[in-house]
């Protein structure tokens, strides 16, 4: 494919990533609530889980979403409500009696991993972008689908780094909270972003054919 393209498509997935999403927000709670040990597992999630929607668009998942309210639906409940989960969960330990005394124990590496990777994987207007956004940047006149592998892994590999941004900025706010108070004003806080989070998807709409 055509360099200039290459490096269009570099800058305008830099924009988009830099909005966070449901995705994001979660990395951001999770990485102020458990610190530097959350950061490998939570850019894994998210390399992984783009993946998989990466994959998922390239075998026709994503034109299955984009033309099936149906399938777009039942995917879209799937994740907001695993995010409402989460972020119910967070609220509980922030309003519970014990958090000012005993916050709650870290979650393990292996289920903030698998949390993460939920949480992106199961975003289906994530799915739908790569079907929409990958074939603008595509050079017409050479094979399509060795470009869309190209374009598909640099979108997961500036994910990841976007990914590793955050975790590494809400992670240093981490050192505020060392108070058991303020470890419970940041469990409110942080289970309101990933129930706004799973809000966000829960509202997301297909895009008009």
């Amino acid at each position: 494919m055509h360099l200039d393209l290459w490096l269009a498509f570099i800058a305008a997935a830099m924009v988009l990533l830099a909005i966070p999403g449901p995705t994001i927000l979660t990395v951001i709670s999770y990485s102020a609530s458990h610190g530097k040990r959350a950061t490998l597992p939570l850019i894994a999630g998210v390399a992984l889980g783009d993946s998989t929607a990466l994959f998922l668009s390239l075998v026709g998942l994503g034109a299955l979403l984009a033309a099936s309210a149906l399938w777009f639906n039942v995917v879209k409940w799937a994740g907001g409500l695993y995010l409402l989960y989460l972020g119910f969960k967070m609220l509980r330990a922030g309003t519970s009696g014990q958090a000012a005394v005993a916050p709650p124990a870290p979650e393990s590496l292996l289920r903030l991993f698998l949390n993460t990777y939920a949480v992106t994987a199961l975003n289906p207007k994530g799915i739908v972008f790569f079907i929409a956004f990958l074939p603008q940047f595509l050079n017409p006149t050479a094979p399509a689908a060795p470009q869309l592998w190209v374009l598909g892994t640099t979108f997961v590999v500036l994910a990841a780094i976007n990914a590793t941004l955050y975790a590494t900025f809400a992670s240093a706010a981490r050192r505020m909270l060392e108070s058991p108070r303020a470890q419970r004003r940041f469990n409110l806080l942080g289970g309101s972003l990933i129930c706004a989070a799973g809000a966000w998807a829960l509202l997301a709409k297909r895009q008009p054919q």
